[in-house]
């Protein structure tokens, strides 16, 4: 417990350096916590790869849920406590003269601080996203290629790297995390990451598979809460401390509950099982019209395009469960809109045209 004081005191020792030396680069650090929001997995970076490369987006959505459900696990072990409030009710200032730290729109996250799960989450992505990028030069055999592969290689690491240091950078800086958290959650992400490198088993799932792992995920994590819950430990002791604490309760939002993180990522991978095993994308992405760059394109800018439409879809806050349940639904819906529904309408549109050219 001392350790652990120590490490969190000149946590905010950094955290503070941070809000008063680097306040000219406040925009930055806000849009980069952004970047690293695990829900631009499935808006942005998963309907780009997916039309690119289905085997690459597959274990994309794979690896963050699976991720997402690792932190959760750790959080709720590791018992982990967020800069904003810590500071608060910590006894180690003397005279109650506890440092003051600014707290920001995105500063109130509900859930235990440890790992950080959008350093964890922006990691295991970012991590698929470029070993699936040097996979295509690694196979280059000349002498110049080998060159290029390696200037590549350095390239795309350096870009990997700058990214995560950012992304952890901005989240020690709005005083959401300390800084071993988000070191944490980098490694843990690596770590995810590297295990589904050496899973090809998740290609050729069936929905059977998808349904099984998604109640796998969910009776796990709730048999976990409710076992330490009849022990007296309240895993979601966090809440309370952030409604508290949070300079604004116009900042606390439901979505950064714990299990509305688990809801969200078992509705994405239950939606890529429905998607993948369906007439529609067997129809669109297996067919003639699959290894079109026209057919991808129009894919990839109908997917973004509709994806952004889900973010005027509001979901009620008032009932908790109903959240819960409408999340999942909205959740699932993202992956079947890019894996089926989006290649259908463009195969079929693509083939009308073809017959009236005829």
């Amino acid at each position: 417990s001392i350790k652990m004081d120590l490490l969190h005191s000149n946590g905010v020792l950094i955290i503070q350096h941070l809000q008063r030396d680097y306040r000219a680069y406040q925009d930055f650090l806000n849009f980069m916590s952004h970047v690293g929001d695990p829900r631009n997995i499935f808006s942005i970076y998963f309907p780009l790869w997916f039309q690119l490369n289905q085997v690459v987006g597959t274990k994309m959505i794979w690896v963050a849920v699976i991720g997402d459900w690792f932190n959760l696990i750790f959080k709720w072990i590791l018992f982990g406590h967020r800069p904003y409030w810590w500071v608060q009710e910590t006894m180690i200032y003397p005279n109650q003269s506890s440092p003051c730290l600014e707290q920001f729109p995105i500063t109130c996250e509900t859930g235990p601080g440890s790992p950080s799960g959008h350093a964890m989450g922006s990691s295991c992505v970012w991590y698929v996203m470029v070993t699936a990028a040097l996979s295509y030069t690694v196979r280059w055999k000349d002498k110049s290629a080998v060159t290029l592969h390696r200037l590549t290689w350095s390239f795309l690491w350096s870009i990997f790297w700058i990214i995560q240091i950012s992304v952890c950078i901005s989240r020690v800086f709005i005083a959401t995390h300390f800084p071993h958290q988000v070191v944490l959650g980098v490694f843990a992400g690596i770590l995810v990451a590297e295990a589904f490198e050496h899973t090809p088993a998740i290609q050729t799932a069936s929905l059977r598979m998808y349904i099984k792992t998604n109640l796998f995920l969910f009776i796990f994590a709730l048999g976990f809460y409710l076992v330490l819950k009849l022990l007296d430990i309240d895993l979601l002791w966090s809440v309370p401390k952030a409604k508290k604490w949070c300079a604004n309760p116009d900042w606390i939002n439901i979505d950064t509950t714990p299990f509305a993180g688990l809801v969200r990522n078992l509705g994405a991978l239950f939606g890529l099982g429905l998607g993948i095993n369906s007439e529609m994308f067997i129809t669109s992405c297996k067919g003639k019209n699959s290894c079109k760059i026209s057919f991808r394109v129009l894919c990839i800018a109908a997917s973004l395009a509709t994806l952004q439409l889900y973010n005027f879809v509001k979901i009620p806050t008032h009932t908790e469960y109903l959240f819960y349940i409408l999340s999942f639904c909205k959740s699932a819906a993202m992956p079947l809109t890019v894996v089926a529904f989006v290649p259908y309408c463009v195969h079929s549109l693509m083939r009308t045209t073809e017959k009236k050219l005829n």
